[in-house]
């Protein structure tokens, strides 16, 4: 199936999804790799504010690349998602609903996605300079002097993903591997 996302507008649809779907995605996600992720749990174990709500959020691994003139950001591809395995759980009980990356996660992903009601999406790889036209806007949020790790809001429209781990505990990496 095909599904058409605003988000976080349409989050109640995640329930929705199935392991295998094509998700267009448009709305508010954030950008976050290793280092910003660090920091987020960081603050969050200390129970201190993050710099944005993870409530219903959505994040994309990825650091996007400087901006060419006249586009709202460069090359955003994914990273490998797995680097962020030590902190889903704590991203998840915070409230974030929605991964985007790109790779096979820990196992534990999936019952997690089951409990927090949550899906990882794939970004498709090779396709970061197509991704950046999805882009309509992006805004530094916090830590500048990460460069490409910093935390980044994006707007973005008509993400071209795929439902990996969906809310109800299944893998699609598992279901291609058995056919």
């Amino acid at each position: 199936m095909e599904y058409i996302i605003d988000w976080p507008a349409d989050s109640f649809k995640l329930t929705e999804l199935r392991s295998g779907d094509i998700v267009h995605l448009s709305g508010t996600i954030y950008t976050a790799r290793d280092a910003a992720h660090r920091r987020l749990v960081d603050l969050l174990d200390a129970d201190k504010e993050t710099p944005v709500d993870l409530r219903d959020c959505a994040v994309y691994y990825a650091g996007p690349a400087p901006c060419p003139p006249g586009m709202a950001c460069g090359s955003i591809g994914p990273t490998t998602s797995g680097r962020m395995d030590i902190y889903k759980e704590k991203m998840m009980k915070a409230g974030m609903k929605l991964m985007i990356g790109k790779g096979k996660c820990f196992p534990q992903l999936k019952e997690l996605c089951r409990e927090y009601k949550a899906v990882y999406l794939a970004a498709f790889g090779g396709v970061a300079a197509l991704s950046a036209k999805s882009v309509k806007s992006m805004e530094l949020v916090a830590w500048p002097e990460l460069g490409a790790e910093a935390l980044m809001k994006l707007e973005v429209e008509n993400m071209l993903l795929v439902v990996i781990n969906d809310a109800r505990g299944h893998d699609y990496y598992e279901m291609l591997a058995e056919k």
